[in-house]
């Protein structure tokens, strides 16, 4: 006989690709820093693909070692003046997070971007009122699939991993989930596809098409 799972009580989401697209911004940034190196930039389809695992591990796989560590000034320098250039909120994400707030579950951000650029595309959306916490790269020692970063955001939030959910659309989410000991579902609406999602080991519990169908099947939210 099969164990049912503990209710929902905490969630955590990716940011970029999972809850918002700021891929414009991110691009124009990579292609600033590669333009003053010399070096013929990315188009934004290929860096829509590279994202993931932190902004250093885009610019190595874009650059290669060497330039990556010169390109990260130029990078920053461009992203915090067009840090909301192209920014826009991706389908059902803030319909989820204004319902399930209301529900009483906590929410969270725990993302690969810097935790100051995540709270300022969070606050600019005036998110903040639903998101309980962004956790970021340079707020722990940590970054995902890393679990002490995972469990440290479990633990602030007061849940456990029996009753926390990662809501995310890349490996590196559903890596982060497994470490951590927690479910996860995952989107095919940022630089994975759905195929690329379950053909991934370990695979999420399930791969929805977008937010608006995770929260309706997961929580029976209505669009």
């Amino acid at each position: 006989m099969q164990t049912a799972k503990p209710a929902i009580k905490v969630i955590l989401y990716d940011l970029d690709g999972t809850l918002v697209d700021h891929f414009v911004a991110i691009h124009g940034a990579i292609a600033h820093a590669q333009q003053a190196l010399g070096v013929p930039p990315s188009t934004l389809e290929k860096v829509r693909t590279t994202v993931g695992g932190g902004i250093e591990l885009t610019l190595t796989r874009l650059l290669g070692p060497g330039l990556d560590a010169r390109a990260l000034p130029y990078y920053e320098e461009f992203l915090s003046k067009n840090m909301f250039t192209g920014l826009q909120a991706l389908p059902g994400a803030e319909n989820m997070l204004a319902q399930l707030h209301a529900r009483g579950l906590r929410q969270a951000v725990l993302t690969n971007k810097q935790g100051d650029y995540a709270r300022a595309i969070i606050n600019h959306l005036g998110w903040n009122r639903w998101l309980d916490d962004v956790f970021g790269v340079n707020d722990t020692p940590w970054r995902k699939p890393a679990k002490e970063f995972v469990l440290h955001a479990v633990n602030k939030l007061g849940g456990t991993p029996a009753d926390t959910l990662m809501v995310g659309d890349s490996p590196f989410d559903v890596e982060a989930a497994t470490n951590g000991g927690l479910r996860c579902h995952a989107v095919a609406t940022g630089s994975h596809t759905r195929e690329q999602l379950l053909a991934h080991q370990p695979a999420p519990e399930t791969v929805f098409d977008s937010l608006i169908d995770l929260s309706a099947a997961t929580f029976g939210l209505k669009a």
